[in-house]
């Protein structure tokens, strides 16, 4: 089994920043990509960012350069630093990892951070 956990959210004012940290730890060979997702209360999940296990690095055109996403494969952990936070930012962040285990491949996902930008 594995387990993702996820640390850093919290209560922001708008143009602040935020890191988000994300642990992955269990029955772990490899981590192929991991990613941050966010969800809104009434929205889809949607992509964040992502990278792989070769630092290849997707953000969503809503990131416009605000986030940095980064991992460090020999702790098998990920982070997402959040600049200039904006109101619509607001969400449950979780992470997602692609992990190669003794079982073969599988996704799994965190139990989600809270992200709260308000004044």
């Amino acid at each position: 089994q594995v387990q993702l956990v996820e640390s850093g959210g919290g209560l922001v004012q708008p143009g602040g920043s935020l890191r988000l940290s994300c642990a992955a730890s269990g029955d772990i060979f490899s981590i192929n990509v991991m990613g941050w997702y966010r969800q809104a209360p009434g929205k889809q999940r949607e992509l964040v960012a992502s990278i792989t296990s070769r630092r290849i690095i997707n953000y969503a055109d809503f990131v416009m350069g605000r986030f940095t996403i980064s991992r460090d494969n020999a702790n098998n952990t990920m982070y997402l630093v959040m600049n200039s936070l904006k109101p619509e930012d607001t969400a449950v962040y979780f992470c997602n990892a692609v992990v190669i285990s003794r079982v073969g491949l599988s996704g799994y996902w965190g139990q989600g951070t809270q992200v709260t930008v308000s004044s």
